[in-house]
């Protein structure tokens, strides 16, 4: 496994966030590489899914965000699933709508946990 904050392990979640994005209608996606490393999927219609590495999967209307500057919802909805469901799931998670109760599945510093193992996985092909 890549050694924490390298290039490599920031660009870990490039490959799952990517399957996602390919199983949903997006307009752009990008990722926020630190602390907890996180990616933002612009939907078509204006609402947008946030992922990261402590909460996984949540959806709302895009306020504002960009590569670099957090991403801000309106209404936000945690889809659940956990911290790294399949790209399939996260697309029957959403039409289930999720909740407002946020959960951390883990944190972003419990850096050997195996959550980078599982995302390595999803590399980009």
């Amino acid at each position: 496994m890549p050694v924490p904050y390298s290039q490599e392990w920031l660009r870990l979640p490039l490959g799952y966030v990517s399957s996602v994005a390919a199983a949903v209608e997006h307009v752009m996606w990008w990722d926020d590489p630190f602390d907890p490393r996180d990616a933002t999927i612009l939907l078509a219609g204006g609402d947008a899914l946030v992922w990261d590495e402590e909460t996984g999967w949540r959806r709302g209307r895009f306020v504002s965000g960009e590569q670099g500057v957090r991403t801000v919802l309106a209404g936000v909805r945690y889809l659940g699933g956990g911290v790294l469901p399949e790209p399939g799931e996260v697309v029957a998670l959403m039409a289930r709508g999720g909740g407002r109760t946020r959960v951390a599945y883990r944190s972003f510093r419990d850096l050997h946990d195996g959550f980078d193992a599982r995302l390595g996985r999803h590399a980009l092909v």
